[in-house]
């Protein structure tokens, strides 16, 4: 099970990040069917400062790690980021 939270204060910039974690996991799933994940938006000030200070764009977190901060990940990265996280959690 994976608990994906994105980070920021506007739609626009969790938006973003929001649509490259769901292709990563549309991904993932050919290859793990059974793959569970949820995926949150935090949008308020204090949830977000739990695991940065940057504010200006947004941020992932994958099982309560905080694995990008401050750009935009690519497709691939993502898919880098659950899997790891997939294997941690075995």
């Amino acid at each position: 099970m994976l608990d994906i939270k994105v980070l920021g204060l506007k739609h626009s910039n969790r938006f973003l990040i929001w649509r490259v974690v769901t292709v990563a996991l549309d991904e993932l799933r050919q290859e793990h069917p059974d793959l569970g994940a949820t995926v949150t938006n935090v949008k308020d000030l204090d949830g977000i400062l739990k695991y940065t200070p940057v504010l200006m764009t947004a941020g992932l977190v994958v099982n309560e790690k905080l694995v990008c901060v401050g750009r935009y990940p690519k497709k691939e990265e993502v898919i880098g980021w659950l899997r790891a996280a997939l294997e941690q959690s075995t």
